[in-house]
C-alpha cells in the first residue's frame, strides 16, 4: 500500500469506525425484518444488506488505497440515511426496495467516479451560462413531453425508467450561481452605485434574482411543481446573503416570491387548492387532503417510542415511500427515532458548512455552502410538508425517499463536497481549527 501522511489514514480510520457502526444498524432492520416474515424469498433483504456494507466499505478502502482525505462523517451519515431507506422501503413495498438497491448502486458508483477527479471541480467555473441553458432546457422539456405523477409534470419517460430533471437542474443551479457570485461578490456586498444614500448593485448584477422568480414561478404554474420552486428559489437566495450577507437581498427575494405566489394562487387551481389542504385538509379528507390527515394520524400513532418496526399501518398513506416516508419512520419509530433522523441530517448540514468554512477560494466556498444548503432546505421543506408546518410540495427526503433520479442526484453532491473537503485536507494537512483569515470567509466573522 502507497504511504499517505499519517493525516489521511487517520481521517479514513474514523470513517472506518462509523462505517462499522452503520452497516450494524443495517444488519439489525435487515436481520428484523427477515423474522418479522420467515420465507425463502425474504433472504434477499440480508443479501442485499450484506451486497450494501461491501459497497460502502469497499468506497472506503478504494479512498484509503489512493490516499483521498475527503471528510470522513458524510460518507457513514450517507451510509445510516440508505440504511434506513432500504429498511424501511422493504418493509413496505419490497419491489421499492430492490429498484432502490439498484440505485444506490449506481449512485455509489457515480460517487467513486466524481472522487477519482477531486482537485478538478474548479473547471466547473468556466461554464456558468452553459448551465444556465442546459437548466433552462431541463425545464422547458417536462412541460411539453413529460407525464405527470403526483399533480406534478415533471417526469420524463424514457421507457425502462423515468427521469426527474429538476433533480439535476438544481445541481446546475448551485453551480451557476456559486461561479456567478464568485464573480460579482464583491459588486453585490458593497453596490456600484448610490441611490438615496443606500448602495445598490448595478442591473447586470442584480438581473439573476429577477430570472430566478422567473423559472420559481414557471416551475409553479406549468409543472405544478410546489417544491422545487421553493427549493430553488431558497437555495438561491441562501448563496446570495452567503456571498454578500445582505439580508436586505433575502428580503427582497422573499417578497418577490411571495407576491408571485400570491399571484398564482389567485389565478390558477392547483396553487390554491394546495394552500387549502394546507390550511385545513380536514374538508377535504376523502380527496386533496386525505394524505395529509393520514400523515397526521401516523405521527400520532407513533408515539414517543413507536409501534415497532412492522407494527405500523403506514400503508394507508398513499405514496408513502416517496413523500411521506418520514411519516412511516415515525410512526413505527416513534418521536425518538423520527428526532434521531433530523439529529443525523443536522449532522450532514454541520459537515457540510465546516468545509465551506475551511474551501481555499470563493467558487469552492460558495459550492459547498450551497449544496449543503439545498440539502438542508429540502430535508426541512419536505419534513414541513408531511407535519402540516408548510404545503405540501411533493420533494424527496434526500437519501432517504424511493427515487433514482433524487438518489444519483445527492451523490453527486455528496462527490463535489467530498472533492472540495480533500483539497482543503490537503492543503492544511492539519486536524487543528480552521484559520479563518486565510479563505474566503475572511472578515466575514
Amino acid at each position: 500500500m502507497k504511504m499517505f501522511s499519517p493525516r489521511v489514514h487517520h481521517l479514513r480510520a474514523v470513517e472506518g469506525k462509523l462505517l462499522f457502526l452503520a452497516g450494524a444498524y443495517l444488519l439489525a432492520g435487515a436481520g428484523v425484518l427477515y423474522f418479522l416474515k420467515p420465507a425463502p424469498s425474504t433472504a434477499v433483504v440480508l443479501v442485499g444488506a450484506l451486497i450494501t456494507i461491501a459497497v460502502f466499505w469497499g468506497l472506503h478502502l478504494f479512498w484509503l488505497r489512493t490516499g483521498f482525505a475527503g471528510d470522513p462523517f458524510l460518507l457513514p451519515l450517507v451510509a445510516v440515511f440508505s440504511s434506513t431507506s432500504l429498511v424501511f422501503l422493504y418493509r413496505l413495498n419490497p419491489a421499492y426496495a430492490i429498484r432502490q438497491f439498484v440505485w444506490l448502486m449506481v449512485g455509489l458508483v457515480t460517487l467513486l467516479l466524481i472522487t477519482r477527479l477531486p482537485l478538478r471541480y474548479r473547471v466547473l467555473a468556466d461554464y456558468k451560462y452553459l448551465y444556465t441553458l442546459t437548466g433552462v432546457i431541463g425545464l422547458l422539456l417536462p412541460i411539453f413531453f413529460g407525464v405527470e405523477q403526483g399533480g406534478a409534470k415533471s417526469w420524463l419517460d424514457l421507457g425502462l425508467f423515468q427521469v426527474q430533471p429538476s433533480e439535476f437542474v438544481k445541481i446546475l443551479l448551485v453551480l451557476f450561481m456559486a461561479a456567478f457570485l464568485a464573480e460579482n461578490r464583491l459588486a453585490l456586498a458593497e453596490g456600484s452605485r448610490t441611490v438615496m444614500g443606500i448602495a445598490l448593485p448595478a442591473p447586470q448584477e442584480w438581473g439573476p434574482l429577477l430570472v430566478m422568480w422567473g423559472i420559481s414561478l414557471l416551475l409553479l404554474i406549468f409543472q405544478k411543481d410546489l417544491g422545487a420552486a421553493l427549493i430553488y428559489f431558497s437555495t438561491f437566495l441562501a448563496m446570495v446573503y452567503a456571498s454578500t450577507a445582505r439580508i436586505a437581498y433575502v428580503c427582497l427575494g422573499g417578497a418577490l416570491f411571495l407576491a408571485g405566489a400570491a399571484g398564482s394562487y389567485a389565478l390558477f387551481e392547483h396553487v390554491r387548492m394546495r394552500v387549502e389542504v394546507w390550511l385545513n385538509p380536514w374538508q377535504y379528507v376523502e380527496t386533496a387532503g386525505y394524505q395529509v390527515v393520514q400523515s397526521l394520524f401516523a405521527l400520532a400513532a407513533g408515539g414517543l417510542s413507536g409501534s415497532g418496526l412492522g407494527a405500523g399501518l403506514p400503508l394507508f398513506i398513499p405514496a408513502v415511500h416517496t413523500d411521506f416516508i418520514f411519516s412511516a419512520i415515525t410512526e413505527e419509530l416513534g418521536l425518538a427515532g423520527g428526532l434521531a433522523l433530523l439529529i443525523i441530517y443536522m449532522l450532514f448540514v454541520y459537515r457540510g458548512f465546516v468545509i465551506a468554512l475551511g474551501a481555499r477560494d470563493d467558487f469552492a466556498s460558495l459550492l459547498a455552502a450551497g449544496f449543503t444548503a439545498l440539502m438542508g432546505l429540502q430535508t426541512f421543506i419536505i419534513i414541513a410538508g408531511v407535519t402540516k408546518l408548510l404545503p405540501l410540495t411533493g420533494v424527496t427526503l434526500p437519501f432517504v425517499s424511493y427515487g433514482g433520479s433524487s438518489l444519483v442526484a445527492n451523490f453527486i453532491i455528496l462527490g463535489l463536497l467530498l472533492n472540495i473537503s480533500h483539497e482543503t485536507q490537503l492543503v492544511n494537512n492539519t486536524s487543528g481549527p480552521i484559520d479563518f483569515s486565510s479563505n474566503y470567509w475572511r472578515g466575514r466573522r
